[in-house]
């Protein structure tokens, strides 16, 4: 039988190719060596790449070193030169040449600091050409060994994770980082929030009371808002994310990329209500006519004008809604890497943490479903480096309590939520559970029960349970039953002039 018969004709003609050529990971020896010359040459090169270029994304190891060396003693405020660097170098024979002479040599043939900011760029994208391929590597090798325990869906999604993250940083494999490199980011937040608006280090609520209890919805911080069904949890976070969207402002960085600097890119999971009614309802809290009127279109002229006006000024808001019903953990991550990496994102809100589902494995009950599920919440907000803010039902034995506030221990399968979460609060309103108690009237106890009507009317309370970095306690907040909005509590001493009008 012919070897073509045998192998097929495709084979063979690769097989017959002579001294055919390995394909080499993509690098620039002469970039990087143009680079570290106009460094040498001039220190003030190096803060033109700094921001963006690290010692891994040199492709040679001795370049890597000798990149790393000159950071360290420009930041230490010293002179990076042949000679300064000689000490820390060591020696080796580089084809004929010491170390000493390699780097009297670059220094020489550096004509320029101009172009180092191209050159920058040049070594960093090729870097990030090699990363990808490395990325594309382990997809193959493990859809070709395909493990038992790794379906294709998961396979996917750590091939999004990293290439989420290497879209994002540059690098995927983490990994410990210097203290002082923490230090330096701890006192770049606490610039940010000197600058931004109300002094807090995260995003405002636009509730003054909650920020100060709280400095704001911290980056990375998995916060669960529950309460009883009628209580307002959804009122409140659509109320946060609005207040958050509108605040947006934005500066544009070096790199052409947009940095938040007030307010923030909303992104909601809205898995019970249509997106179409949460707009709805935003609508009614901003322009305050009740959503069931806009509904029914039981409106007058001037309350269409104010809810057109509204939607005019939410029309330029940052606020995305996903509107999928029983989404797994996974779809919600990898949906929310998406969001960021395409729109930009800095609070994730998900309505409500038991319509999520976990990934279904054999065997397993609602408690640990819901474990991962917290767990996976937690993972997110630190990879995107957004707060996200959870809701959560309550379980009903509140109901058979007199007091009946909420605390930790009435969150459904609570170790989990308890355990990952960094902050909890309840949302609770006496006036609804006053209402159902109402006496004869004309008696007694009518009298006191109406002082503790007028007392409760119109407000609410936010506790929070459990805050990893601060205080625990109440905030009161004013509500508005019939357009369903929280606002701070000192505002409405002018409500009832306002109403007049």
């Amino acid at each position: 039988m012919a070897q073509g018969a045998l192998l097929g004709p495709a084979l063979v003609a690769r097989l017959d190719e002579p001294d055919r050529e390995y394909r080499l990971a993509p690098s620039n020896v002469e970039a990087e060596q143009a680079l570290i010359g106009a460094v040498l040459v001039n220190n003030e090169a190096y803060y033109r790449v700094s921001d963006f270029l690290l010692p891994e994304h040199f492709h040679e190891e001795l370049h890597r070193r000798i990149y790393e060396v000159t950071a360290s003693l420009i930041k230490a405020g010293k002179v990076a030169t042949p000679i300064t660097l000689k000490t820390y170098l060591g020696d080796a024979d580089l084809g004929g040449l010491t170390v000493s002479q390699y780097l009297a040599r670059l220094a020489a043939e550096a004509t320029t600091i101009i172009n180092a900011l191209d050159y920058g760029r040049t070594i960093y994208d090729l870097a990030t050409r090699r990363q990808l391929i490395g990325i594309g590597e382990d997809m193959v090798n493990t859809a070709f060994d395909a493990p038992v325990e790794s379906s294709p869906r998961e396979q996917i999604e750590e091939a999004e994770r990293k290439l989420f993250a290497l879209a994002e940083t540059g690098r995927y494999d983490g990994g410990f980082q210097r203290f002082t490199d923490a230090l330096t980011a701890a006192i770049d937040m606490a610039a940010k929030a000197y600058q931004r608006e109300g002094k807090l280090s995260g995003i405002s609520t636009g509730l003054v009371d909650l920020d100060r209890m709280m400095g704001g919805l911290q980056p990375s911080d998995l916060v669960i808002l529950a309460g009883r069904p009628a209580m307002g949890k959804t009122s409140l976070v659509t109320n946060i994310g609005f207040n958050i969207a509108k605040a947006y402002r934005s500066d544009k960085r070096q790199d052409g990329t947009l940095e938040t600097v007030n307010g923030g890119i909303v992104g909601f999971f809205s898995l019970e209500m249509s997106a179409e009614q949460l707009a709805t309802r935003i609508i009614a809290e901003q322009s305050g006519v009740p959503s069931y009127k806009i509904r029914r279109g039981d409106i007058r002229e001037d309350e269409f004008y104010k809810i057109t006006d509204a939607a005019r000024e939410m029309q330029q808001m940052p606020f995305y809604i996903d509107q999928t019903g029983g989404i797994s953990i996974a779809q919600l991550t990898a949906r929310a890497r998406r969001l960021k990496r395409q729109r930009g994102l800095d609070i994730l809100i998900v309505d409500y943490l038991q319509l999520l589902s976990g990934s279904g494995k054999k065997g397993e009950n609602r408690v640990q479903e819901l474990t991962e599920i917290t767990t996976g919440l937690k993972a997110l907000a630190k990879e995107l480096a957004v707060p996200i803010v959870a809701l959560s039902q309550l379980s009903r034995q509140v109901e058979s309590r007199d007091d009946k506030r909420p605390q930790l221990s009435d969150l459904r399968e609570s170790g989990s939520i308890e355990q990952d979460a960094d902050v909890v609060m309840f949302v609770y309103r006496d006036e609804y559970y006053l209402k159902n108690k109402e006496p004869k009237p004309g008696t007694e106890e009518h009298f006191k029960w109406q002082a503790e009507m007028d007392a409760a009317h119109g407000k609410a309370e936010v506790i929070i349970g459990k805050q990893r970095h601060g205080p625990t306690g109440t905030v009161q907040l004013a509500f508005q039953a019939d357009i369903t909005k929280f606002t701070n509590l000192a505002d409405e001493d002018k409500l009832p002039e306002r109403m007049g009008d």
